[in-house]
């Protein structure tokens, strides 16, 4: 019997230590998985990037196609079937008990996820969206013969009272639909064959597993913030209508989507009385926007430097900011004019640009990005709201303090307003989609209508069967995605009261704190956003920068109730 008890022990000790070697293994395997992972990928996503970067300024062809070339390569290396498996094995082993080493792990299973995929059908993808995104980016509209930027046919729908040209300027503009239309369908359908080799329903509800968001919670979120806007936007939309039927000179029953100043009413038409481009009109806001950020201790004269900030020929008309090596060389792409929507841009693409520049880069290079898509478009909105706070441009574009004091409250009705038509214009986009991927069969024209009819309350053009949803450039170049803006301006609000009463200790009047020469703003961002990375899932981060998880209260509190 004791013969016996010893041969168990003794089997015991060797199956442990058998065990114990094949933990060693896996940890030293997973080790050498990062260092070649890093080897080859940290390189080409700087090219990559880099290509993009050329591509967005010249729309030259054979720069889209190199930076095509470096998606596939970059897809195709993700493809790799032994890389995931050996993912897969080890993270499912449960061997990986470093927090940091865990997030890597997950991060790096859930990226190769992605691209398992047939890779014909992944090459395929990349080569469409290169197509579609070159269409975009040269594409002008025409109006009588004459060419026009996206700049100038906001410009038109923003100053014009003539209504033949205002309806011309918006269906110029939507003339890209046809041209890219055929191709996003194709898209969306390629993206949904992949989606479900994967074993995804499709691609949006893909899309948001991948990016750690669960559909149904995403969903129950938009619903409720649905009814909580509802009945204050059509109070709101009710004024809108009245102030521009008195200023088109036409019935409100008569107004068109072309009346709302801009080519998608994503943005508050102006009916308060502050016209708040004529403070920017004078003004550097290069300038402006770097003094800002040096006041607050985070500088960004090194990020102006690489960046590319005004129109030229061929060059993407929109703005963005990108991250070419996780290194520090961080950019931003903007078509700059002196007026107050470009200011709003301007900060809010320099947000994401320090977010960028200030994580930590001791992390590993997979966690050297932002929590989640949506916490750095925070950052970019809990900025970009500055521009129409009178208070912040007494500071930085030198308003007299009687003057802020004037303008006040329609600067508040504004930026109100402002989140109110932005609110329902993501339920548009976010909707949209969801139910494009489901059933991209379906009439997309009158889809499209529908929803614009009833979250934003305008009316559909008489007899009106085009595209329109095609000249939304997000819808093919940045899928499923739209959603995030709106969580970015829930956790814009509940930073900015954190920071109010937490941070500057400043809660007399939440609406005048600008953080103007507040560098304490900075080191608290630096600290608890920036720095962390991807170190933490997304809620964890906020949970830990604010001290609760994101919630929908500050937002309803600062624009809603």
């Amino acid at each position: 019997m004791k013969l016996l008890k010893k041969i168990i022990l003794a089997s015991g000790l060797v199956f442990m230590l058998a065990c114990n070697q094949d933990e060693t293994k896996m940890r030293a395997d997973f080790k050498k998985f990062i260092f070649e992972y890093d080897s080859v990928i940290v390189p080409l996503s700087k090219e990559m990037n880099l290509a993009q970067w050329s591509a967005s300024i010249s729309g030259k062809t054979e720069d889209y196609e190199r930076y095509a070339l470096l998606k596939k390569k970059y897809a195709m290396f993700h493809t790799n079937r032994d890389a995931f498996k050996l993912l897969e094995k080890i993270k499912a082993s449960g061997v990986i008990t470093d927090s940091i080493e865990q997030r890597q792990l997950q991060v790096l299973y859930l990226t190769y996820l992605s691209f398992q995929a047939d890779t014909n059908l992944q090459k395929e993808i990349i080569e469409l969206e290169n197509k579609i995104e070159q269409k975009y980016s040269t594409f002008r509209a025409v109006i009588n013969d004459s060419s026009y930027t996206d700049n100038e046919i906001e410009h038109i729908l923003k100053n014009s009272t003539d209504n033949t040209l205002l309806q011309a300027a918006w269906e110029a503009h939507k003339r890209i639909g046809p041209v890219v239309s055929a191709d996003i369908i194709s898209l969306v359908k390629k993206r949904n064959t992949l989606a479900r080799q994967l074993g995804f329903a499709n691609f949006h509800e893909m899309s948001l597993k991948l990016n750690d968001q669960d559909p149904n919670e995403i969903e129950k979120l938009f619903d409720e913030l649905d009814k909580l806007t509802f009945e204050s936007f059509a109070k709101v939309k009710s004024e809108i209508d009245q102030f521009l039927a008195k200023r088109y000179k036409i019935n409100p029953d008569q107004l068109m989507p072309w009346h709302y100043q801009n080519r998608f009413f994503q943005e508050a038409p102006e009916i308060y009385p502050v016209d708040l481009d004529k403070y920017y009109k004078n003004q550097n806001l290069e300038k402006v926007t770097s003094q800002f950020y040096q006041s607050i201790g985070l500088p960004i004269d090194d990020l102006l430097a690489k960046s590319d900030l005004y129109e030229k020929p061929g060059k993407n008309q929109h703005a963005f900011c990108t991250d070419i090596d996780n290194e520090g060389d961080v950019r931003v792409l903007c078509n700059i004019k002196p007026n107050e929507q470009w200011m709003n841009t301007m900060l809010h693409e320099f947000g994401h640009a320090v977010y960028d520049k200030y994580i930590d880069r001791q992390l590993p290079f997979v966690l050297r990005q932002p929590a989640h898509i949506f916490t750095t478009e925070a950052i970019a909105m809990l900025f970009g709201r500055l521009s129409k706070n009178p208070y912040w441009m007494t500071e930085a574009i030198g308003l007299s303090k009687q003057e802020a004091k004037v303008i006040s409250e329609s600067c508040y009705n504004t930026l109100r307003l402002e989140q109110l038509v932005f609110s329902r214009w993501s339920q548009v986009m976010y909707r949209f989609e969801k139910s494009m991927y489901e059933n991209p069969d379906q009439d997309l024209n009158a889809l499209w209508w529908k929803l614009v009819e009833k979250y934003q309350m305008l009316k559909k053009p008489f007899n009106r069967n085009e595209p329109d949803w095609a000249s939304k450039i997000h819808i093919a170049t940045v899928p499923c995605y739209y959603h995030n803006y709106l969580l970015g301006e829930l956790l814009a609000s509940q930073l900015h009261y954190y920071i109010c009463y937490h941070v500057v200790n400043d809660t007399t009047d939440i609406r005048r704190v600008s953080y103007y020469n507040h560098p304490e703003v900075g080191k608290f961002l630096q600290e608890k956003v920036f720095k962390p990375g991807m170190r933490y899932q997304w809620n964890e981060m906020i949970e830990k920068a604010t001290g609760e998880k994101l919630s929908v209260k500050y937002y309803a509190r600062q624009f809603v109730k």
